[in-house]
Formats: structure tokens, C-alpha cells, sequence
């Protein structure tokens, strides 16, 4: 099992604070096995990737990008460093990470291989939810293999004809007469497909969940009527399909997932019938931006450019210098923005969740073109890393919600 032994403390930190684990669970019932809490708390200010762990990622990084093909590597450095146990309570052999540690190290990890972060963001992502949602018994079963790297979890929201909002959803989840579901449909830009031990499946059901005063709820992203399930990557009927070429975060394992005749327990419902829309809904309010991977890449770009004047001898020209100024400040507001939407301070954290994401993936575009016309012909080659960065952060601005579907939500209450 993975432990945070792997993970240091953030850089000039001169004191340190006990993460909440907020999500504990209660007592379990008689009939099933009690896990003992862990012994003592785990004292950090930010949780972040060892050095070793980030030049194997950036090994990767290099690889997966020439071959296009699922990084495998990748996934399995993700799964002996500990990080995948970062927001798992410490009472089921996890970190008990807040959303501050959470972006701080996909920020780091972006840094150096942009397609290990999305595939860690995700993980932690259907962790958070089983966490908030789950049941007992899928604590006890899943959250040690979650934390343990011995599963990897990937979420298989996204349809081809159902839009950014996912309000028209072709996968259907009908009730068995035994009490179970059968699932059926095809889902796209799944991350880490073929490679996730689990996936969080969104289908249409037949329940449909009504508002007090009798109208169906809209949340502005998911409808009425949709319902969470966890299916294992190995069960019949799921079968993923890696051969979507991308563009940008080439080794996220970004394809297909169909679920044929999948026939699934109820146990593997995540929350109640017809509610997913709502779970969706508070994703948001956690304070995870995917902004912490535009920052990450940003930070990769302007490392480029120093390293670029360092060699050239340009620290000299005045105009250089305060031109890699402007640049840091973009970097270091973005930056900004992420952790202010992790602490959850603002008078809607939700909205700062979105505005982060929006601030910090079009930062990150700008960041790398100034970069690219900084660096010059020595750039305009293939094997640059900053022709990665710049496929990798425009990548981050199409993924959900994306950017544009982060304005429309900002900005619906406005029109009602």
C-alpha cells in the first residue's frame, strides 16, 4: 500500500498544520471488519511529489508525447508515490488532504507531465465522490485500494451527442427484475481509459428526482433523472478504446468507454437514483480547480524561458529581464487564484472554483505563446518541449466543464 512517505513538505515552510479529515466515516456496522484509525496525524502544509518522482514523471512526459500512446509508466510511478492516496481520510490509509494540498501538488505534477496530472486530478476527483457519497461498505472496499495505488480511478462522464452540459445522454442504466442495473452506452474523452482499475459511470436512469415546489431541478450541468455508477475495468460488458489521437496531453489515455449489456449490482450505485445532477453540482464547491494544471504547465513554460536566457546570457538586457517579470506575474496570479478557490474562502466558493479554472487555463495559453516568440527559432523545432506545453494547456481549456460551459454556468442566475 502507497503512504505519503513519498510526499515532502512545500518549499519554505515554516510551520505546519494538521489537514482536517473531514470526510471520516462513522462507526461500521457489527457485521463488517473495523479498520483501526491511523495512529497519528499526518502534520504537513501542503503535500507535494518528491523530487524522484517528478524526473520519473518527466522521463515520461517526453515519451508518452513522441508515441501518443497511453503512459503507462506514468500511471505506474502515480501508483508507488503515494499520491494517489491524497484525499482519502487517513481512518481508510489515506492523507486526508484538503483542496489547498490537493491543487499545490497537481500543479507540481502539470509541471513536469501534464498527462500524469489530469489522470491524478481525475483519480481524486471519483475518490472525492465516493468519499462524499459512497456508502460504508464501498469505503471499506474501495477507499484502501484507491489509496493504495492498487486502483486507479478514472470518471466516464462525456458523450459525443450530449454536450458539455451532459443534458442529453444516450448511456441508459434500466433496473434489473433481480434489483441491479443494466447499462448501456458509449462514453468519449474519458481520461486514463484502458487504464483505470475503476471507473465512475454516468447514464440516464428512469428515476427522476423533482424539487419541493415540483419542478425538476437544474443545476445548469447534468439533468434530472441521471445516476452515478462504479464499474470495475475488467467487468463484462465495459470495453475502452484508446485509439482517439490527441493533440495535447497525448499520454492521458483520453478515448472511449462503452458499456454494452453491463450488467452491474446496485451496490455499484453511487448515491441515491436520479441524483448524479446534484452531486455534480457540488463538485464544484470542493475547491479542486483543474486551473492547478494550466498553473503547472505555465510554470514549465516560464522555467523554459529562464532556462533559455540563462544559456543565451540575456539576463544582461533590461528589456529580457522585466519581460520574464511580466511573464512570473501572470504565472504567480493564476497561481493565486487556484489556492484562493482551494481555501474555500470566498462568498461562493463554487464561483471561485470556476472563475480559477477560467483564469488559470487562458493564463497558461498566453504564457506559452509569449514564450514560444521569447524563445524564437530555437523553439520552432519539434522536440521543444514548449510546442508540448502549448498543446497541453490548450487542452486544459476543453476540459470539463470547459470553459466555455464555466461561463455559462457563472453567468446563468443572471438570466433567470
Amino acid at each position: 500500500m502507497g503512504s505519503v512517505d513519498s510526499l515532502t513538505p512545500l518549499r519554505g515552510s515554516t510551520s505546519a498544520r494538521t489537514l482536517t479529515d473531514s470526510y471520516t466515516v462513522g462507526p461500521f456496522p457489527a457485521t463488517g471488519p473495523r479498520r483501526a484509525p491511523s495512529p497519528e496525524p499526518v502534520r504537513v502544509t501542503a503535500l507535494v511529489p518528491s523530487p524522484e518522482v517528478l524526473d520519473r514523471l518527466a522521463a515520461c512526459a517526453e515519451a508518452a508525447d513522441v508515441s501518443g500512446e497511453p503512459d503507462r509508466d506514468a500511471v505506474q510511478v502515480l501508483r508507488e508515490s503515494g499520491l494517489l492516496a491524497l484525499v482519502v481520510p487517513k481512518s481508510h490509509g489515506g492523507a486526508g488532504a484538503d483542496a489547498v494540498a490537493l491543487n499545490t501538488c497537481v500543479e507540481q505534477v502539470a509541471s513536469v507531465n501534464a498527462s500524469a496530472a489530469i489522470m491524478l486530478f481525475q483519480h481524486c476527483a471519483v475518490t472525492s465522490r465516493i468519499v462524499e457519497n459512497g456508502t460504508p461498505a464501498q469505503h471499506r472496499d474501495l477507499l484502501p485500494k484507491l489509496a493504495g495505488g492498487r486502483w486507479l480511478a478514472a470518471s466516464a462522464w462525456s458523450e459525443s451527442g450530449a454536450g458539455a452540459d451532459k443534458k442529453n445522454l444516450a448511456t441508459q442504466a434500466r433496473r434489473t427484475p433481480d434489483g441491479g442495473w443494466i447499462l448501456d452506452g458509449a462514453k468519449s474523452f474519458t481520461t486514463s481509459a484502458g487504464l483505470a482499475d475503476v471507473y465512475l459511470v454516468l447514464a440516464q436512469s428512469q428515476d427522476e428526482v423533482q424539487a419541493p415546489d415540483g419542478a425538476v431541478q437544474d443545476t445548469g450541468y447534468g439533468a434530472a433523472g441521471q445516476t452515478f455508477f462504479l464499474v470495475p475495468g475488467g467487468h463484462p460488458g465495459l470495453l475502452p478504446d484508446t485509439s482517439m489521437r490527441l493533440a495535447g496531453m497525448r499520454g492521458s489515455a483520453t478515448g472511449f468507454v462503452s458499456v454494452r449489456e453491463c450488467r452491474v449490482p446496485d451496490s455499484a450505485r453511487l448515491g441515491a437514483p436520479g441524483v448524479a445532477a446534484s452531486i455534480i453540482a457540488r463538485v464544484r464547491n470542493s475547491g479542486a480547480s483543474l486551473g492547478a494544471v494550466a498553473v503547472g504547465v505555465a510554470q514549465a513554460a516560464l522555467d523554459a524561458a529562464h532556462a533559455h536566457a540563462g544559456r543565451r546570457g540575456l539576463y544582461v538586457h533590461q528589456a529580457v529581464r522585466h519581460r520574464l517579470v511580466d511573464l512570473a506575474t501572470q504565472v504567480e496570479s493564476a497561481r493565486a487564484v487556484v489556492e484562493r478557490a482551494g481555501r474555500r474562502t470566498a462568498a461562493d466558493p463554487g464561483l471561485a472554483t470556476l472563475h480559477s479554472k477560467l483564469a488559470a487555463s487562458e493564463a497558461a495559453e498566453r504564457v506559452v505563446a509569449d514564450v514560444a516568440r521569447f524563445l524564437g527559432s530555437a523553439g520552432y523545432v519539434e522536440t521543444h518541449p514548449i510546442n508540448r506545453f502549448g498543446r497541453d494547456a490548450r487542452a486544459v481549456a476543453l476540459m470539463g466543464p470547459t470553459n466555455d460551459l464555466c461561463k455559462e454556468l457563472v453567468s446563468l442566475p443572471w438570466n433567470r
